[in-house]
């Protein structure tokens, strides 16, 4: 850790809260690719991290201060239920998020009515609690670095208040194109644009989407602010871990069961309307219509779990990708072949163990900020599988020439590239497996992380 003091701000943090059978607060590490990644990192050091308490015993530990617990220092803010629910359902959840993915039928959505201004101002409030408790805490001269489009307005929030501290913001998701951000109210949008360029810098994950956010800013604001990229890394010795362990083992022993001698194609996946999990079902039953010497040849092992279900869009795709799961095994499993192996529960042993086993990694988002699973993948796989990466992820950058590219939207394209892939000679599958490995280890979760402190400098 750098000599400048560290204080991380994020929506969720490294740590959640429960009430033990004593009566005393249990601190768990908490879930999610931003605590994954760097929860391990300020592990053991002075920097301290503040975020939203989410439960009610998240909200004992806010009474404390800064928690130590799991060899981290944490200080969660206590905010009002109902502003918290409307700016993280309302404004980050379904608009900005839905923004930057390119997710809205636009002849329905969005709707900015009285309720969403309303919902708005939520927005502004918490994100004015956040830059608050800096403001009050932050070390002199710390570097502040701030987490995603939830807390966008902190750093026009701080400047003035604190022009000691170093501000960084960091967007884990793709950023929209003019084009896109036109949807927005004219008001609402430079006041987001504003907050970003408040900081002393923004960083991306891809060129393409500071490139974005650069646009965005010099139609808007005409001024165009400092940006850096810095894709976040795998943390390769730690999914190594889980994939060495007993847990895993016992999955994997499953799944080998289950598939036998066929050859298995994996996708890993939140339920994510971006994901594009739909398509990647669509595509395999079109392999099974045009192509049905594989039939009971091949399995689609997929290990996906449900996300944002709280808003009625992700409820329904849910509901529709299983609808076709069924379909799809209905129509042509044999005795002894279920074509889908679908699984949509939070096992990430299960999850590594369809890693390990892959023959083909079929990653296909329509737009996705990085996506580590494109790495993590063939940093656990035993059998060379073919990555098929769709050219709108961010990590894409990285992988280009050594995954192959599959258009999102293009199904038959999509079911050509699985059967070309299933046909790749060992040569050709080692070569390009050797390939992304040696790309995925080139960095590591410490260079994202010492690259935005050095964007605070």
């Amino acid at each position: 850790m750098a000599e400048r003091p560290v204080v991380i701000v994020s929506n969720r943090g490294p740590l959640s809260f429960r009430v033990g059978d004593d009566g005393e607060l249990v601190a768990k590490r908490g879930a999610g690719g931003l605590v994954s990644g760097l929860a391990p990192l300020v592990t053991g050091t002075s920097a301290v991290w503040i975020a939203a308490a989410i439960s009610d015993a998240d909200r004992r530990a806010a009474e404390q201060g800064v928690v130590d617990a799991e060899g981290m220092r944490v200080r969660l803010l206590a905010l009002d239920p109902d502003a918290y629910r409307a700016a993280y359902d309302v404004v980050c959840n379904a608009t900005l998020w839905f923004l930057h993915h390119g997710l809205y039928d636009l002849a329905r959505r969005p709707r900015f009515d009285s309720r969403f201004r309303a919902a708005w101002d939520s927005y502004r409030q918490v994100n004015a609690a956040f830059a608050d408790v800096v403001a009050e805490s932050a070390p002199e001269g710390a570097a502040v670095l701030v987490q995603d489009y939830h807390l966008a307005l902190v750093g026009g929030l701080l400047g003035d208040r604190r022009p000691d501290l170093r501000l960084v913001h960091f967007s884990h998701t793709p950023f929209a194109p003019p084009g896109l951000w036109r949807v927005l109210p004219t008001d609402l949008g430079r006041e987001l644009l504003a907050g970003m360029a408040a900081h002393h810098a923004c960083g991306f994950h891809s060129q393409r989407w500071a490139d974005c956010f650069t646009a965005c800013c010099a139609e808007q604001l005409g001024e165009s602010p400092r940006t850096f990229v810095a894709p976040l890394a795998p943390d390769a010795a730690d999914i190594r871990r889980v994939a060495a362990g007993e847990a895993c083992a016992a999955a994997l022993a499953e799944l080998d069961a289950r598939v036998g001698d066929r050859a298995l194609v994996v996708r890993v996946d939140r339920i994510e309307l971006s994901k594009n999990i739909l398509r990647g079902f669509w595509a395999f039953e079109d392999l099974l219509d045009r192509h049905p010497e594989w039939r009971d040849r091949v399995v689609f092992g997929a290990f996906v779990y449900p996300s944002r279900e709280g808003l009625p869009e992700y409820l329904a795709y849910r509901q529709e990708v299983e609808a076709t799961v069924r379909r799809i095994n209905e129509r042509f499993a044999s005795p002894g072949w279920t074509p889908i192996l679908f699984d949509p529960t939070d096992d990430f042993p299960r999850s590594v163990a369809g890693l390990r086993r892959a023959d083909v990694l079929l990653v296909n988002p329509i737009r996705d900020g990085l996506n580590l699973v494109a790495e993590e993948g063939p940093l656990v796989n035993e059998r060379d599988a073919v990555l098929l990466l769709s050219p709108e992820a961010g990590v894409w950058d990285q992988l280009a020439g050594a995954a192959r590219a599959v258009h999102p939207y293009d199904v038959s394209g999509t079911a050509d590239a699985l059967v070309e892939a299933l046909v790749a000679t060992p040569e050709q599958r080692a070569a390009e497996a050797g390939e992304i490995r040696r790309r995925a280890e080139a960095r590591t979760p410490e260079d994202w992380l010492a690259d935005q402190l050095a964007a605070a400098d």
